[in-house]
């Protein structure tokens, strides 16, 4: 029960020091994904899904000309995308030259709430949940660029 209690405590100690320091962190460090994590539950997931499974019908346009937000599992497209790409999109919204000119969408920029650090580990826990064979597809795909 002690030795339980005291790995507890050290753990607990392991993550609140490690977590100070997050957007420091690179992408592959697991404080940086929990970061991610965290950081997409809070302002990705009321649109895009708890579950990354994005909003219903988002290749169909609303009746206001807007796609609905689409997933960031393996079903959507973002995958298909450089992370340089992701990034600007998350920084500065849907909006050119990642956007054709006039496009509306309801993404919007985070630039100024998010670092590019915490950017990067949102982007770094995304790629994390993707299945292997996604992340070969991706890397073949980008290689071709």
């Amino acid at each position: 029960m002690i030795k339980s209690r005291r790995l507890a405590l050290v753990w607990g100690a392991v993550i609140a020091i490690g977590a100070a320091g997050c957007t420091e962190r690179s992408a592959h460090d697991p404080f940086a994904l929990l970061e991610g994590q965290a950081i997409y539950k809070v302002e990705c997931a009321a649109c895009h899904g708890a579950k990354r499974e994005g909003q219903a019908n988002w290749q169909t346009r609303r009746p206001d000309g807007k796609l609905p937000a689409p997933p960031h599992d393996a079903t959507g497209q973002i995958w298909h995308h450089p992370r340089e790409g992701l990034a600007a999109i998350v920084k500065f919204g849907m909006v050119p030259p990642h956007a054709p000119p006039g496009y509306v969408s309801d993404m919007p920029g985070f630039a100024g709430k998010l670092t590019d650090a915490q950017i990067a580990n949102v982007l770094a826990w995304l790629e994390s949940q993707w299945p292997q064979e996604i992340l070969k597809r991706r890397a073949e795909m980008l290689k071709q660029r």
